[in-house]
């Protein structure tokens, strides 16, 4: 089941405190982007992170989901409408994301 723009733009709208939050379609469904690194995604209209050591110190107890088949385990965010939780998760965890890989031309 593809995400949808509905779910997409909640969770946008949850992160709008934030500066530098992109996104980018992939096969139904979105990958998601701070300060330009990816720390996660929208699968099946689930909010899925990235499990670096701050994301997992601050979720103990969530659940490791995979975003697709064939994927790495992601951390579920079990709380997405909390705003400031949120801040802080990807605040925390932003230095442990690795640093976006350079393209070939």
């Amino acid at each position: 089941m593809a995400s949808t723009k509905d779910y997409l733009d909640f969770v946008l709208e949850q992160l709008s405190g934030l500066e530098e939050i992109s996104y980018r379609p992939m096969m139904g469904e979105y990958i998601l982007y701070y300060r330009g690194k990816v720390f996660g995604g929208i699968y099946d209209n689930r909010l899925l992170i990235k499990p670096v050591s701050s994301a997992a110190a601050l979720m103990p107890d969530a659940p490791r989901e995979l975003p697709y088949e064939g994927a790495k385990e992601m951390l579920m965010v079990e709380n997405p409408e909390d705003r400031a939780f949120l801040e802080q998760l990807l605040n925390a965890a932003v230095d442990e994301l690795p640093a976006p890989k350079k393209r070939k031309k």
